[in-house]
């Protein structure tokens, strides 16, 4: 790979423009698509060093330099690191652990993130406390001498809760321990919300949902502006070999490029279907941080550029009123995952937290009527006209 530029990314730029020309290094052709460099190894010219900076590729290569150097520059950070999946990036943060660490979780998070660090970290000596991120007050309470990590979701998964980042950095950076902030935006992406802007230590992505975009990618980041952290996360990037292959970095680099025109659409059409469920006669409570209603509307106007794709939606008559109803939508599919084109509806308790015990959901908040829809790109009026039907259905 060439180290020309057709033009240097800048942060002066909107990042509309950052995020087309944020991978823009060209190869000895002129291509203007980062190529896929299938190899595993390159080759030395002398024993003191590799051509070309490369040795190996569960080390480093071009394709994933380029998907690295984009995704920092999106998330406003100085590194990034990227990963097989969403879960070895988290896998790659939680790694800054040591035996006898604490850690402050949200209660409202990815059902894996959870049991990472309340079973599996746990067996390293790595006690974790749940508890409400969405309230400052109630992590400065949970914070212990020795607490070095302070892990939240925003918007928390399946709840769409919102946690005030710069009040939450504001009550880490106040610890004397000087604990991390890890902040998961894969609800968000970088174009609606950039939590190192708001005192964020590190922001961890699944490149799967809304960066990649179209449901056929499997990848993870983690990004930063310490050298510090960065130098740690890439050698247990490196160490560990939860590496993504150069085929998964060229899609997540492809989705880049259109995130941002996405974006406004998945939020357009989401605000749309809130506002068709919000008061809804078979509808017991809708979860959007863009209405008015929602218990962190405040902190969402001001944190986020838009209020993102995902909806929540409780049904009034409990589990069985969910399954009818997603069994009755046509456009939306009843699959796991987000973030891609087409819209998907899934049942927490059964499905993305079907390990969570009845206590557990009910301290995430997840009732079992609730169906966590992930609004796509598709006309808006075919999406409304979806969701109608299944909740007539449902006054039948």
């Amino acid at each position: 790979m060439s180290d020309e530029r057709r033009s240097e990314p800048s942060r002066d730029r909107r990042f509309e423009t950052r995020e087309v020309h944020a991978s823009a290094r060209t190869d000895q052709y002129g291509a203007l698509a980062t190529p896929i460099y299938a190899n595993t190894t390159y080759e030395y010219d002398t024993m003191d060093g590799p051509r070309g900076g490369h040795r190996y590729s569960r080390i480093s290569g071009p394709t994933r330099d380029e998907l690295e150097r984009a995704f920092a520059d999106l998330e406003a950070a100085d590194h990034a690191s990227a990963f097989a999946s969403g879960m070895a990036a988290i896998d790659a943060v939680c790694s800054l652990l040591t035996a006898d660490d604490h850690v402050v979780v949200g209660e409202s998070v990815y059902a894996e993130t959870h049991e990472l660090l309340t079973r599996i970290y746990a067996g390293y000596g790595i006690e974790t406390t749940v508890v409400d991120s969405t309230d400052p007050d109630a992590i400065a309470e949970a914070m212990r001498p020795e607490t070095a990590m302070v892990y939240a979701e925003t918007p928390t998964n399946p709840t769409l809760r919102i946690v005030d980042v710069e009040a939450t950095a504001a009550v880490v950076d106040e610890h004397p321990g000087d604990p991390l902030l890890v902040v998961d935006n894969t609800f968000a992406s970088p174009y609606l919300q950039r939590p190192l802007e708001c005192g964020a230590d590190l922001v961890v992505e699944s490149l799967t949902k809304y960066v990649g975009g179209h449901s056929d990618v499997v990848a993870g980041a983690v990004a930063t502006r310490e050298d510090d952290l960065a130098e740690e996360i890439a050698y247990y990037q490196y160490a560990r070999g939860g590496t993504p292959g150069p085929f998964a970095c060229f899609l997540a680099l492809r989705g880049i490029k259109t995130l941002s025109a996405r974006m406004e659409r998945h939020c357009r059409n989401a605000t749309a279907i809130a506002a068709l469920l919000d008061g809804h006669d078979a509808v017991e409570r809708t979860y959007y941080p863009g209405l008015e209603s929602h218990p962190n509307h405040a902190v969402a106007r001001r944190q986020m550029a838009d209020f993102g794709g995902m909806v929540s939606v409780e049904l009034a008559g409990g589990r069985e009123a969910a399954a009818a109803f997603a069994a009755d939508l046509d456009v939306f599919v009843l699959a796991e995952s987000l973030g891609g084109v087409e819209s998907l509806a899934e049942h927490p308790a059964t499905m993305t937290h079907q390990d969570f015990s009845r206590e557990q959901l009910e301290r995430a908040g997840i009732p079992p009527g609730l169906v966590r829809l992930s609004v796509g790109t598709e006309h808006r009026d075919d999406l409304l006209r979806d969701v109608e039907d299944a909740l007539a259905g449902l006054d039948g």
